[in-house]
């Protein structure tokens, strides 16, 4: 079969359906994990979030303007999800009893409804388009964290080179906010970075590019011989996964095993074909050079990293000792949306600590009713990723090409969202937008592939 009968094909077709409403989309997915650039706007809003209200107010008026209110199945759930969330965290506002409380439930309540309202409005907007704009929407998420990781290798390059701060150079002077690299220590006189680009935080650069790498590597491993992607795809995969290990994140890495190994049962037979072996020996290899070059300095971050017993380490268990107290006095609510810094203030001496676990937040701010809203909300994702196996089955029964992207999409989407459930064990990713991106993206898999019409 030659490549121009599959997707990944250039086409004549017209990709955007409505230029403005389809631009606008396709840039706040984007920037969507380019935390850095926000400003102080009642309260914090990322660039995301600007183009997120400008986008909704957009795709409102479209609807409005032609009379259009019909949804698809799949965004009517995503929509009733969305009014449940919303109650359950308007009943939590109950549970407010200061003003500081007060403020970061309303910030909290901010993004909520401009991240799920954007869930809901993508799978909308997918469900109308054609296969390949699916496609654009997949390479501006995973484009967006390419040009993330190329920033983050700059921004360490500049730090290792000339102590520079890229940060203040370019960031500084459009949000007005002091940013910079992530400095882990010093070790023989010489200071230890860790890239964290434009998300802020080195930990949740390495959690987030779990998903390209494992959403990108089984759709590579399919891809024809001679596809003209196969190349880039090959370089874009080793270059995010030396991103990757040098956020020096034990909770990505955690996760990106994990998700490893779900990719491993159903791509066991592509492991030992130069395929994965080759790209995956060049990386090993350059990383191994580097790492030999300096062996005693990253032998010593090794074991900085791998000890649990470290104030760094610390925290991250010790906030789970904190659910038995919530629980015991606010077990169905939770202490209120976003709340966790405000009631643990006493216990850290910091107004801006966060639980670091998804997990302890959730449970801490919702309760047991929340907690097990969001249990529903993940397996109803994992349900529709299961359709969406079965689909890329059904056109290889049917000897369709699409097979071949379909599946391994299908089962890369699902070793992702094991993986950042894995991940946000010790940190806390999944209240980030970028999460909601993914979580559209998998839900639409069946709907836009399901349908056994032509490209628009």
């Amino acid at each position: 079969m030659t490549s121009h009968a599959l997707p990944f094909a250039p086409s004549r077709e017209r990709v955007l359906a409505q230029p403005v409403l389809d631009a606008l989309f396709l840039a706040t997915i984007l920037t969507v994990t380019f935390h850095k650039l926000q400003w102080e706007l009642a309260g914090s809003l990322t660039l995301s979030d600007v183009l997120t209200s400008v986008f909704l107010v957009v795709f409102a008026w479209d609807r409005l303007e032609r009379g259009d209110a019909r949804l698809t199945r799949t965004a009517a759930v995503a929509l009733c999800f969305m009014a449940a969330f919303a109650i359950l965290y308007l009943a939590g506002f109950y549970s407010l009893d200061t003003g500081q409380a007060l403020a970061q439930w309303a910030k909290g309540m901010v993004k909520y409804v401009l991240h799920f309202g954007f869930l809901v409005a993508c799978l909308a907007l997918l469900a109308r388009r054609s296969q390949r704009f699916y496609w654009y929407t997949l390479a501006a998420f995973v484009g967006g964290m390419a040009l993330n990781s190329l920033y983050g290798v700059v921004q360490l390059v500049a730090a290792e080179v000339t102590g520079a701060n890229l940060d203040e150079i370019l960031v500084e002077p459009i949000t007005s906010r002091q940013t910079g690299i992530n400095v882990f220590g010093a070790i023989e006189g010489s200071e230890v970075f860790r890239p964290n680009a434009l998300t802020g935080d080195p930990n949740h650069l390495g959690i987030e590019l779990v998903i390209p790498l494992l959403v990108l590597t089984p759709l590579y491993l399919r891809l024809e011989p001679r596809h003209r992607l196969r190349v880039p795809l090959a370089v874009l995969i080793g270059f995010l996964l030396v991103v990757e290990l040098a956020t020096l994140s034990r909770s990505a890495l955690l996760g990106l095993g994990v998700g490893a190994l779900v990719l491993a049962v159903p791509y066991r037979r592509h492991l030992r074909r130069p395929a994965f072996l080759v790209p995956l020996g060049v990386v090993v290899a350059l990383i191994g050079a580097f790492v030999l070059a300096r062996l005693d300095f990253f032998l010593t971050v090794l074991r900085a990293r791998t000890n649990t017993s470290s104030a760094a380490a610390s925290p991250h268990f010790d906030v789970y000792g904190f659910i038995p107290d919530v629980l015991s006095t606010n077990p169905l609510l939770g202490l209120g949306l976003n709340n966790f810094a405000v009631y643990y203030e006493f216990v850290t001496g910091r107004t801006d600590f966060g639980p670091h676990s998804f997990y302890v937040a959730t449970l801490v701010e919702t309760g047991i009713v929340g907690t097990a809203l969001f249990a529903v909300f993940v397996a109803w994702m994992f349900r529709r990723l299961g359709v969406a196996r079965r689909i890329g089955r059904a056109l290889a029964a049917s000897d369709d090409p699409l097979a071949a992207r379909v599946r391994p999409l299908a089962w890369g989407m699902t070793a992702a969202l094991v993986a950042t459930l894995v991940s946000n064990v010790f940190y806390l990713t999944m209240t980030f937008y970028y999460f909601y991106v993914f979580a559209a993206l998998a839900v639409a898999l069946p709907v836009v592939f399901g349908r056994r019409a032509e490209p628009r």
